[in-house]
């Protein structure tokens, strides 16, 4: 029994230890990062030794970090100066850390023991560079990296077929407004290089540009229109053009805006079209802001933090100082950054505003929640707070654009790819509208097939946008946003009924299914295009339906914006070696672009018809001509 009574009171002791608030709250370090001459330091470094935790000084060079105990040792670090250990740092007691200009250099490091055996690598990388104790060790330079070292990563594309329309008479999918793919393939074509096949995503080419289309007149926040002709690649096939223009609200009458940046200033980001290039053309997207919105910066390396509290908009000068003292250093801890200007987001909420993260990177996450899994699933749970994200991405060699894709996709947003200050005005200036204010959400199209008019159809790109049939309806389904000013554009190649064609399967006729109906036989639609899109802030979709006619225009007689987008169309194909592109030569691209580029003043279009062009000259003579 006192045995019993003795463990009973050991187990007790153990329990209030334990459970003391001791032991589970925690402390709070606060200091100031400076220079040699006591400027603050943005965005520099603070890791508690041993783990991946830390933070990051704010625009006057503080921080502040939760600890579980009362003192650590902390590792502080900022790019171009030493980095400087701190071996007892205290809650309670305020630190003022001055680093020195300099930092290891790349020839020679100096380690003065090897770290303790069993460590993890994420263990090793959340360390950094720690000095250890006893007698020197030098380590030789390693080789240099391979000059044509490339780790970029594009998803697969497996182009669209052509469907019956008697085996699947209904065609779904989703709105896209990103462009990123038409940059991105322009910055492979100027540097003389071949883009990736999968890098090539057609409807994005065809939706850099804008479309000549009226201005919605009613309540829905979008027209829609319709045009229907013969296919320039395919002569016996028809090419039906769906266009939609959202609303276009002039800046000065845009609701206020609560934007967070979030920055990655790790050091695959030094490159000169990286964080230079960001810091530029996030300068020209502050210009564009009024007293009413709100601006903050977080930044993410080996670890997260806010480095400039909500501002207002007309406070440019703050907000430019803090973009300008970025330096890029360190690992590339983008989860953290992620929730970290989420939850900034959250708190700074505007009823009714345009609520939004605008993350810049190269996208190679690299420590902490990395894998496209992790994220993607934090991103649709941010999501339902009402915070909308838009994706820029930047630089080469390790642009993960397939990381980059999936995060706009699921976070009710767009993806920009920025290779230059001129695409980085297009889409910050030019377009602001657009890149940060939805105007429609969840915009889903469904298009029904007369098979009385159409044997087989085929939707050109799209394809990491389709839907299945009952997404429709179904309101729980994630689409894509249409901002301010957009313009969406589709195409469809169509096999009229009695053409015959290899790319239709063979397959055998239903059984039990209806024939075509009397009302079909009778009927001169197409199609009918149905729409389905929410309010920016409502759960319940409306939908719209409009009848399109079988009337076939001459392709001399069809508008600039069909055969623009039809030129278009044949370039992208003709990039990937599309087994559907039948007829298409870049010679008939240019003519057909030349002849369809209509007014161009910002000069898009004509850099366009010379790209095109330029393929025409490379192009081997099989390719170029066909006859």
């Amino acid at each position: 029994m006192k045995q019993f009574l003795l463990l009973a009171s050991l187990l007790a002791l153990y329990s209030a230890a334990t459970l003391s608030p001791q032991a589970t709250d925690a402390f709070t370090l606060t200091g100031t990062v400076t220079d040699e001459s006591g400027q603050p330091l943005i965005g520099a470094s603070i890791l508690q030794l041993g783990t991946a935790h830390g933070t990051v000084t704010d625009a006057d060079g503080k921080f502040s970090l939760e600890v579980p105990d009362r003192c650590v040792s902390l590792q502080v670090s900022y790019t171009g100066y030493q980095t400087e250990t701190v071996k007892k740092a205290c809650a309670g007691e305020p630190l003022e850390i001055a680093l020195q200009p300099g930092g290891l250099e790349l020839e020679e490091i100096v380690v003065t023991r090897r770290p303790p055996a069993r460590k993890s690598r994420r263990e090793d990388q959340a360390m950094g560079a720690i000095a250890y104790e006893s007698a020197p060790m030098r380590i030789a330079p390693g080789p240099e990296p391979a000059p044509n070292w490339n780790t970029e990563d594009y998803a697969l594309i497996e182009e669209n077929r052509f469907l019956s329309v008697g085996q699947q008479p209904l065609s779904t999918f989703s709105i896209d407004v990103d462009a990123a793919s038409y940059s991105n393939v322009r910055r492979f074509l100027r540097n003389g290089q071949q883009p990736p096949v999968d890098a090539v995503r057609i409807e994005e080419m065809v939706n850099y540009f804008t479309y000549d289309y009226p201005q919605p007149d009613g309540d829905v926040p979008f027209s829609v229109n319709t045009e229907l002709s013969e296919c320039p690649w395919q002569p016996k096939h028809q090419l039906l053009h769906i266009g939609l223009q959202g609303r276009h609200i002039p800046t000065d009458e845009l609701p206020a805006s609560n934007l967070v940046f979030l920055i990655d200033v790790s050091g695959s980001m030094r490159d000169a079209n990286k964080l230079p290039l960001l810091k530029s053309s996030f300068k020209l997207l502050t210009n564009q802001l009024r007293e009413q919105d709100r601006v903050s910066v977080v930044v993410y390396a080996g670890a997260a933090g806010l480095v400039l509290k909500p501002t207002p908009g007309n406070e440019q000068r703050k907000i430019l100082d803090a973009l300008e003292q970025l330096q890029a250093g360190g690992s590339t801890a983008g989860g953290a950054g992620i929730a970290l200007a989420y939850q900034t987001a959250r708190e700074q909420f505007v009823k009714g505003g345009n609520n939004r993260v605008i993350l810049a990177t190269d996208g190679d996450f690299n420590i902490g929640q990395s894998s496209d899994a992790e994220l993607v699933r934090m991103i649709e749970k941010e999501r339902e707070s009402g915070v909308f994200l838009t994706v820029l991405g930047f630089g080469m060699g390790n642009y993960k654009d397939n990381k980059m894709q999936q995060l706009a996709n699921k976070g009710n947003g767009n993806h920009a790819y920025i290779d230059d200050i001129n695409e980085a005005r297009k889409v910050l200036v030019s377009e602001f509208g657009g890149t940060v204010f939805t105007i429609a959400k969840d915009v889903k199209i469904q298009i029904e097939f007369n098979p009385a008019q159409v044997q087989a159809y085929r939707l050109v790109g799209y394809e990491n946008r389709l839907l299945q049939n009952e997404d429709f309806n179904d309101d729980r389904k994630d689409a894509g946003e249409l901002g301010s000013g957009h313009t969406v554009t589709a195409l469809y190649e169509i096999i009229p009924p009695g053409v015959e064609s290899d790319f239709i399967a063979d397959v055998d006729a239903l059984k039990y299914q209806n024939k075509t109906t009397p009302a079909a036989a009778e009927s001169r639609e197409l199609a009918t295009v149905k729409l389905r899109y929410k309010q920016p802030d409502g759960d319940k979709s409306e939908k719209v339906s409009i009848p399109v006619g079988s009337k076939v225009l001459p392709l001399p007689q069809s508008s600039n914006n069909f055969r623009w987008s039809a030129a278009v169309a044949s370039f992208g194909m003709l990039l990937r070696d599309s087994a559907f592109k039948g007829e298409a030569s870049y010679p008939e691209v240019v003519a057909m672009a030349r002849e369809a580029r209509g007014p161009d003043e910002a000069g898009y279009r004509q850099e366009f018809i010379k790209m095109a062009a330029t393929m025409a000259e490379l192009a081997p003579p099989a390719t170029a001509e066909r006859k």
